[in-house]
């Protein structure tokens, strides 16, 4: 049985154990691993070689040897008191790290005892060599905590244990293995800066076309790479900058070359391990491992923290951001709900994705306007004002305008469906309504405005405002000079008194832009709208954040825009997006988003208050409730491919496990803590050398470099998910990185090292939140 266990944690308790249970010597194999190579103590039991079934944590390999070894002598369940007492015990160590609250709890357990030992008069049972173990590995590095002096049975107890053969045997052979392992990790370590000493520093960075540098630090370091890969390959230094990737696996080194898109003749293993033979290790690039057709680089993750934490610290809020678009106007149209309509799925997808799209624009330097693009015109609202005419209410009306507009809309229809003549009575008011008929346009005004109130506060909610509220209703004149180019352009035909646009030799179908009655259709107002917009802004581009349900309508516009003759129609984007399937309350009624917010609040609410301990310490509760009820939906949301259809998961969405809404707060509220917890400032002069070799602190603080490249690539697709995969991965790495690398109770050197990596760390994760309109908590 091989024993691997960080050099951090020796396991005194499990060597004795298998001592105690007359295990021969040779069947434990002790293999001590640095602290950054492995948190967490491990057991691959005999006979599992061809793929090895690994048992993780000292309390479950414990357990194993009671098992393995057909031993009933130190833990019996025939007595159910005795089982509960000892489980308990081991519980407590299981929960046990290194720090002096935590040996504390454990000394005060063991001071209980009644008995020589923990819970028996005559010999020592699982939970003394478990409990045992735990404090003597405390001690090898720490002085007894004054305040246990004073548990005379506990004291008492330890001098037993300690006196015991297999205790004094299991000492001696672990102090040995780490003894052992430490030599040699000096040896290694000390031939590597012999090495990198002989070899000298590369310290200048290069500029690259496409990289940026100066606001993203990691891109110092690939340009040096590229730099030196382009004295041993005979590839444009550019071309290697591109081929220098994030590895697929944290344990394949922090870069990786992609040896086959340098598009070089052999093979591209070969090219891998000649790489490897040739490159010179320096400041940057601590060492390197050919993987078949890649070379994967082990940075110097301290250098690299210390230009990045101190550009975070700089930036804060606005680290990530860089300025490649410079200034360049950027039109988003997006949410764009129909007045007297419920605000539903699709269009909290528009406001979502339109939003999302709109923020990483910002982030990479663009002069973006968020536009509103209300559909508060046509014969609908016609048929809106009559109804209302019947059955409007003014006190409801005040009370909840889109509601009961959409009530009155409705029945309307009813109406209508059984009396032909309500159509006409429609058509007829919304033919006063564009000959301008001022009584006409004050009712449709007086709706259209309470509606824009209502979706304000909805919107607010959800982290997320407008610069421009316009509407169909708003282009009457761009429409006009349309049409007129339409016609001076030879585009429209008559047919059956109505006015089209064939575009069949372009596979996209008739495009009907003016009624036998004259009224105008939507297509007609968005040509209007759109040659406005280019006029007033003078945008470099306006993308559309639309259901692919319109894909056919945006084709059309596009091209009656192109045919126009407009040099500005090749800079118009639909960024299309799919459906959201049941996504009704879970009574299963309808559909107002509004409803919706208001039933996940109050569900994260009960969730929230099942514990009490953490509910008292919060402000505003309903308030912290509702933020992460909205981020559950949101990050539910932003998870499904753009394009992809996905079904509304209320069980899931609310789970704090798992890659969800609520689970991306806690972490942020978890780094929150940490900060209130140690009542330390943050010290940008904090020597990072204290952050060690650690492999935990490594895989961190390479993914909060990582961030400012996921900014800028993620306009290459516009997929909110990018920022969600990414969020959720450094939260993954900020929970590896705590089990090892607690701040609380450590050296106040190396308490501020760490700090100063986890506040880079919430930063880096609160941006990310930001971008997908988050609002991060730090109390939950």
């Amino acid at each position: 049985m091989a024993l691997s266990f960080p050099l951090n944690n020796a396991p005194y308790g499990l060597v004795a154990i298998a001592a105690a249970l007359n295990a021969p010597e040779h069947t434990l194999v002790l293999k001590p691993v640095p602290a950054e190579t492995s948190t967490t103590t491990s057991l691959i039991p005999q006979g599992t070689t061809t793929k090895p079934v690994k048992i993780s944590g000292q309390v479950p390999i414990a357990r194993y040897f009671v098992r393995s070894l057909a031993s009933n002598s130190l833990y019996t369940e025939s007595d159910l008191t005795l089982v509960t007492a000892q489980d308990n015990l081991l519980d407590i160590v299981r929960q046990t790290i290194a720090t002096p609250k935590h040996i504390t709890t454990l000394a005060t357990a063991a001071n209980s005892a009644s008995a020589s030992f923990l819970l028996a008069e005559d010999k020592p049972l699982l939970a003394d060599y478990a409990v045992w173990g735990a404090i003597t590995a405390y001690t090898k590095s720490h002085s007894l905590l004054a305040n246990l002096k004073d548990l005379e049975k506990f004291i008492a107890w330890k001098e037993r244990m300690d006196q015991r053969q297999e205790c004094k045997q299991a000492v001696e052979r672990v102090d040995k293995a780490i003894k052992d392992a430490q030599e040699t990790i000096a040896a290694e370590a000390a031939a590597v800066a012999a090495e990198k000493a002989k070899l000298g520093s590369v310290v200048e960075v290069p500029t690259i076309e496409g990289s940026d540098p100066e606001t993203d630090p990691l891109d110092a370091f690939k340009n040096v790479l590229a730099a030196q890969l382009s004295t041993l390959v005979d590839v444009d230094i550019k071309i290697l900058y591109d081929a220098l990737e994030a590895p697929r696996a944290s344990e394949n080194g922090h870069v990786a070359l992609s040896v086959p898109r340098l598009r070089l003749k052999g093979s591209p293993a070969a090219i891998a391990a000649d790489i490897v033979a040739k490159f010179q290790l320096n400041d940057y690039v601590l060492s390197t491992k050919a993987d078949g057709p890649f070379v994967n680089f082990f940075l110097n993750h301290v250098k690299l923290a210390d230009s990045l934490f101190h550009k975070i610290y700089d930036t804060k809020e606005k680290w990530g951001c860089n300025k490649l678009g410079g200034d360049k106007k950027v039109i988003v149209e997006f949410s764009s709900p129909n007045i007297a309509k419920p605000f539903h799925a699709g269009h909290l997808r528009s406001t979502i994705i339109g939003s999302f799209v709109r923020n990483i624009l910002q982030a990479n330097g663009y002069d973006t306007l968020s536009m509103n693009y209300l559909g508060d015109w046509g014969k609908q609202y016609g048929l809106l004002a009559v109804g209302f005419e019947r059955y409007g209410s003014e006190e409801k009306l005040l009370e909840d305008p889109i509601k009961h507009l959409f009530e009155v809309y409705v029945q309307i229809n009813v109406d209508a469906k059984e009396n032909e003549a309500v159509h006409d009575e429609a058509r007829a008011y919304f033919k006063k309504m564009e000959d301008g008929d001022e009584a006409a346009l004050k009712i449709w005004s007086r709706f259209r405005d309470l509606s824009i109130v209502k979706y304000k506060d909805i919107y607010a909610r959800l982290n997320i405002a407008f610069d421009v509220y316009s509407g169909e209703s708003q282009v009457t004149d761009g429409m006009e000079r349309a049409l007129k180019m339409l016609h001076e352009k030879n585009l429209l035909t008559e047919s059956d008194g109505a006015l089209i646009i064939d575009l069949t030799k372009y596979k996209l179908g008739i495009c009907v832009v003016q009624k036998k009655d004259g009224t105008t259709l939507y297509i007609t107002r968005d040509i209007g709208a759109a040659l406005e917009r280019y006029e007033k802004y003078g945008f470099e581009h306006m993308y559309y954040i639309v259901a692919s349900q319109q894909d056919l309508h945006l084709k059309q516009l596009f091209k009656i825009l192109e045919l126009l003759g407009f040099d500005w129609a090749n800079k118009v984007t639909h960024l299309n997006f799919g459906m959201v399937g049941g996504m009704s309350t879970r009574k299963g009624t309808v559909v107002f988003l509004e409803d919706i917010l208001e039933e996940t609040r109050d569900a994260m609410h009960e969730v929230m208050k099942k514990n009490e301990h953490k509910y008292a310490q919060i402000e505003e509760p309903l308030e912290v409730a509702d933020n992460i009820g909205i981020s559950a939906i949101m990050v539910q949301d932003a998870s499904a491919r753009r394009i992809k259809n996905y079904d509304f998961d209320w069980k899931r969405m609310f789970s704090f496990e798992g890659d969800t809404g609520p689970y991306l707060q806690y972490a942020h509220a978890r780094l929150c803590s940490i900060e209130r917890k140690t009542e330390m400032e943050v010290n940008p002069k904090a020597d990072l050398r204290h952050l060690g070799d650690s492999r935990a602190a490594g895989d961190l603080i390479t993914m909060i470099a990582r961030y400012p490249q996921i900014v800028r690539e993620t306009t290459r697709s516009f997929e909110p998910v990018n920022i969600v995969g990414y969020a959720m991965k450094l939260s993954h790495n900020v929970s590896q990185a705590l089990e090892s690398m607690y701040v609380m109770g450590a050296e106040k050197e190396v308490a501020e090292a760490r700090l100063f990596m986890y506040w880079s760390a919430r930063i880096t994760l609160g941006n990310a939140m930001r971008l997908l309109n988050l609002k991060p908590q730090e109390r939950m």
